[in-house]
């Protein structure tokens, strides 16, 4: 059966398909093959490298406190960094041009600044202008720098994704009387978070995976900070490197498949499942255009 996407391959397409699987595979099982004998020939692959591992010191002691760390700043930075992009991705759009001007400075200033520059630009700020505790500071420079980056991106995510929305939808509220703000946050907001969810997610991951930053430049006791000071006391360099680069994937595994059931959920959770109609394909009502409903003018009342 043919889709709307692409056709059903035919006996010949199959079989290429089939053949380039099975070049694949090879080359990839040679590939694995090749770095284990590298480490083999390194001795990499002794049991004492990876014995450690097995016991609890290396989890409670080293993994888990650093794992704790990294989600707990990943965290904060999420639960900051989204609303506050939201907040600006909306004011990028408003009707006024000073809110737009103001909003849109902000967001490409910390946007084409490297997240590492701005941990280590606030960790200078909270050194010389505050009070905070030398144990506390690398935990706030790292979510203040991840704060303010992510919530750039994500104001673009957002203003993306309210764009990509018909513009029909807008002038359909407005026709029943709703104002920009009730349009907003009623109408093109539910229906925007679909179409937004997946860029927020790798948004999300990028953040977990940048708290190592804090930990290579500021000492913060992430996850690969504590893999540091377990192989500085184990001798095991590149076993640590592969065990955190699993809790790593484990990690990220884990959020992009509650992601993938959070946007299943909310496209069940939808009235229509159909797609969303654009205004050439929406009758207009006659009555709707002659003033009908109130005084013809726009009711969209006040604007951003």
């Amino acid at each position: 059966m043919s889709s709307v996407l692409y056709d059903t391959p035919g006996p010949r397409a199959k079989r290429r398909n089939v053949l380039l699987s099975v070049a694949f595979t090879l080359l990839l099982l040679l590939l694995l093959w090749w770095v284990w004998q590298k480490m083999d020939d390194k001795n990499q692959l002794e049991w004492n490298l990876w014995e450690p591992f097995t016991t609890s010191e290396a989890w409670t002691t080293y993994l888990f406190p650093g794992l704790g760390n990294t989600l707990k700043a990943a965290a904060i930075s999420m639960v900051i960094a989204l609303p506050l992009g939201a907040v600006f991705g909306i004011a990028r759009m408003s009707d006024h041009a000073w809110v737009r001007g103001a909003a849109g400075t902000v967001v490409e200033f910390f946007r084409a600044i490297p997240v590492l520059l701005l941990m280590l630009f606030a960790n200078e700020f909270y050194v010389r202008s505050t009070d905070i505790s030398s144990e506390q500071r690398p935990l706030y420079a790292v979510v203040t720098g991840l704060v303010l980056y992510n919530a750039s991106v994500l104001a673009e995510v957002v203003r993306a994704g309210i764009l990509s929305l018909p513009k029909g939808q807008t002038e359909a509220a407005y026709a029943v009387g709703l104002r920009k703000g009730q349009t907003m946050t009623s109408i093109l907001l539910p229906q925007a978070v679909t179409a937004m969810l997946p860029a927020i997610v790798s948004q999300l991951v990028v953040i977990v995976k940048d708290t190592a930053l804090g930990g290579v430049m500021l000492g913060f006791t992430e996850l690969l900070n504590a893999r540091q000071t377990l192989a500085a006391n184990y001798a095991n360099v590149i076993p640590s490197f592969i065990v955190v680069a699993i809790v790593y994937i484990i990690v990220n595994f884990l959020l992009t498949s509650f992601a993938s059931w959070l946007e299943q959920r909310l496209r069940r959770s939808k009235k229509s499942t159909g797609a969303v109609l654009g205004e050439d394909t929406v009758e207009v009502n006659p009555a709707a255009v002659r003033g009908t409903y109130g005084t013809g003018e726009n009711t969209g009342g006040g604007a951003f």
